[in-house]
């Protein structure tokens, strides 16, 4: 079952119990009110005994009442937005799985507990503009909160909600003189459940990431861009655990990427702590590549197949290939599900972000950031012409195939390290990265001619092969032949480019 999506808008204000309700009508573009509705709402909020949800200003709540009845899961999405997702009712102590798989990359092995519960009663007030359009919701509610964890505590208050509907952001301004000549003020909390915790509630982890400069240090670089691959770990680990589509793809790429900044500016940092990182992103990453590249084939052979003249008889050896795949995106898979869930994993997201936060840094990492990040990057060019060499004097077979998956390899290092300095080099960097992403997809496509080659092999080389199939397979091997010659020459056309010889260090 998949939850509901939608975008919250909301301002909220702080009101006096005796304080009379503003006119909403005066409200500029405002047209009518309708009648008010009365509910009574319970709501039960979970987080972790460390108040991990919280600190990234995240709640989660099961409430019952009103007519959005059900579990509520609000994601920080801007000023005054935030992303929220709902699943029924279900049971009162168990966070549906929906929920759940947003919240595990945040909560990181600890159990979800009811941390307060609250009762509120509504009354809401709809807000219509002169076509009738329903612009929001003003909603007036009578708190009483019961702190649950970490200490037990009780409180009262009263205050309004103002959410937009079909309204502009610009109803915000309007609408705050209005309520403001009552007396009530602009609250200090986001969320009820701020309020209801006081003192308990979290500090809001925010990474103190500084935009990089040329003048500025050379670590700035890399902390800002590790900061961005933690970010998309954050944005897609939810949508791997759901098998949404491209989501191990793009984690997997977030992990290369993290992987090469580190490589790139070892020398900034402390070696042994770069090493373990890197470890370990490479350990995620060949983790997610399992399911991955059994997609990938699974996607790739299936094109072959469909073509023309064997598309009526491919029958037997597509069952045989799809089942291939299958067994092998499936077992990669479920072995990423149990990484996601391991200790290991959580470790590395907290790792990398202690990395982000207060990273390990040499003297070096202090020099302003053109010069330096100029020379590692100029070295991440250099170690690719290296290869690309190395594949030149490669003379079977073999060695040519090994030497240009090098060769791929050393490319996407340098487009991610001319990647990361784009603030820096402008358009330099942007015409480097753009050459190393030709040809690291060149020899990507190369690549997986070379392991399609491997499979088709096996498969062909099978005992009591269908009728027919023998020859489905040499039509299958003969095409990914022709791609390894047409992608060889490719790579070779494009390492002539005078793009991959641009060096940042003038």
């Amino acid at each position: 079952m998949t939850s509901d999506d939608q975008l919250e808008t909301e301002q909220k204000y702080d009101a006096e119990t005796s304080t009379p309700l503003p006119e909403l009508v005066d409200i500029p573009g405002v047209e009518r009110v309708a009648v008010p509705v009365s509910d009574h709402l319970e709501a039960v909020y979970f987080d972790t005994p460390t108040l991990a949800l919280a600190a990234r200003r995240i709640t989660l709540r099961r409430r019952t009442g009103g007519a959005d009845h059900g579990w509520h899961l609000k994601l920080p999405a801007g000023d005054d937005r935030r992303q929220e997702l709902h699943a029924p009712l279900g049971q009162p102590d168990s966070v549906p799985e929906e929920l759940a798989n947003h919240v595990h990359v945040y909560t990181r092995g600890e159990h979800l507990v009811p941390v307060a519960r609250l009762t509120t009663q509504r009354t809401t007030h709809r807000l219509y503009g002169p076509g009738g359009e329903h612009l929001a919701d003003f909603a007036d509610d009578r708190v009483h909160a019961q702190a649950l964890h970490p200490a037990q505590t009780e409180q009262q208050w009263r205050e309004w909600e103002i959410e937009l509907v079909h309204g502009a952001d610009r109803l915000f301004a309007a609408a705050e003189g209005t309520i403001t000549t009552t007396g009530a003020v602009r609250s200090a909390q986001a969320a009820k459940l701020a309020r209801a915790l006081g003192e308990a509630w979290p500090p809001e982890r925010v990474p103190g990431i500084r935009e990089p400069r040329k003048k500025g240090p050379s670590a700035d670089v890399v902390t800002a861009y590790l900061n961005d691959r933690i970010t998309e770990f954050l944005i897609h680990d939810p949508g791997v655990r759901r098998e949404t589509p491209d989501a191990v793809h793009q984690m997997r790429s977030a992990t290369r990427r993290a992987r090469s900044a580190l490589t790139t500016y070892r020398p900034l940092f402390d070696k042994s702590v770069v090493k373990q990182l890197a470890d370990e992103l490479k350990w995620l990453a060949g983790i997610l590549g399992q399911a991955r590249d059994a997609e990938v084939m699974r996607e790739r052979l299936h094109l072959h197949l469909s073509d023309p003249p064997e598309k009526d008889s491919t029958g037997p050896v597509r069952a045989t290939i799809e089942r291939e795949l299958d067994t092998k995106y499936n077992t990669g898979y479920r072995k990423t599900l149990e990484a996601l869930d391991s200790g290991r994993y959580f470790r590395l997201l907290k790792d990398l972000e202690n990395f982000r936060d207060d990273p390990p840094t040499k003297p070096r990492a202090a020099k302003p950031a053109r010069g330096v990040t100029a020379r590692l990057v100029d070295e991440t060019a250099r170690r690719l012409n290296r290869a690309r060499k190395a594949a030149k004097r490669a003379r079977s077979r073999r060695d040519r195939d090994t030497a240009l998956h090098q060769v791929r390899k050393d490319a996407k290092r340098l487009r991610h390290a001319a990647e990361s300095v784009a603030s820096i080099h402008g358009k330099r960097s942007a015409k480097l990265a753009t050459a190393a992403k030709r040809l690291q997809q060149i020899l990507g496509d190369h690549q997986d001619s070379v392991l399609a080659v491997a499979l088709l092999t096996r498969l062909a080389a099978a005992p009591d092969l269908p009728p027919d199939a023998d020859r489905i397979y040499a039509r299958l091997l003969k095409i990914e032949e022709r791609i390894s010659r047409d992608t060889e020459t490719a790579y070779r056309k494009a390492a002539t480019k005078n793009a991959l010889n641009i060096r940042l260090r003038h």
